[in-house]
């Protein structure tokens, strides 16, 4: 399914709008990907991944992107082109613990956080310790009503392919952001494992979706959940990572 014409004007989509502006104008999402200036690794078609090999140690191993020519890849692209130094630290440790531990039925604690955050992250390292505050205990009106005023100094930046394409194409309250409050790129494997995300239905952002100006979106605990159920699955079903 292809993207919305508009989708790019969206207030979450304002750190891809360089990486959009260079894509190339013609061909499939991999050539118009590869033909940008900000492309930070060659863009192949999906063809070029062979059989069993996993996606992650392709691209690490050729310093190329295998490409379907759907909304999901070029998301991913996108994301490549806009982020380049994230996304070549979550596949490099994602090539590592592959090189160490194969492929196996499960993915392990850090790969699936390296999957998690690739697919639905989100990056907030300045975010107001005022709000961290909150958010840590899932005190959703202190974190969007009561101190509203500091969301227009600093947003999340999101990151996750997966949740774009959500976004663009069925937005809904309940899509739900894995956002990281550290900077990506200091985290060791460690970090990464022990899932350090806290959860954010991003149509709750103030600026972001015109219901949220009613205090009343969001007393509704199946999507601003209280504390003592933060650990449940993610909202939305948006994980759909390539087979690795």
């Amino acid at each position: 399914m292809p993207l919305p014409a508009d989708f790019i004007a969206a207030p979450w989509c304002e750190s891809l709008r360089p990486a959009w502006a260079a894509l190339g104008s013609v061909g499939t999402v991999a050539r118009r990907l590869d033909a940008s200036p900000l492309a930070p690794r060659r863009f192949v078609e999906q063809q070029a991944l062979p059989p069993g090999e996993a996606y992650e140690a392709f691209i690490a191993a050729r310093d190329a992107v295998p490409t379907r020519d759907n909304a999901h890849d070029l998301l991913n692209g996108l994301v490549w082109c806009a982020e380049p130094a994230l996304k070549s630290r979550l596949n490099a440790l994602q090539a590592a613990a592959l090189a160490r531990d194969g492929v196996q039925s499960r993915r392990g604690a850090l790969r699936d956080a390296l999957t998690l955050f690739d697919e639905s992250g989100a990056c907030w390292p300045d975010c107001p310790p005022e709000l961290a505050a909150a958010w840590r205990q899932r005190d959703w009106h202190a974190l969007f009503v009561t101190h509203r005023a500091l969301w227009a100094h600093s947003r999340p930046r999101l990151v996750g392919h997966a949740l774009l394409e959500q976004l663009a194409l069925a937005p809904r309250k309940g899509l739900c952001a894995h956002v990281l409050l550290a900077d990506p790129l200091t985290l060791d494997e460690a970090g990464w494992a022990a899932k350090p995300f806290l959860p954010l239905p991003v149509l709750g952002v103030p600026g972001w979706w015109p219901a949220n100006e009613q205090p009343g979106f969001y007393a509704d605990p199946q999507v601003f959940r209280p504390k003592r159920l933060a650990s449940a699955p993610a909202h939305g079903g948006i994980i759909c990572a390539h087979p690795s």
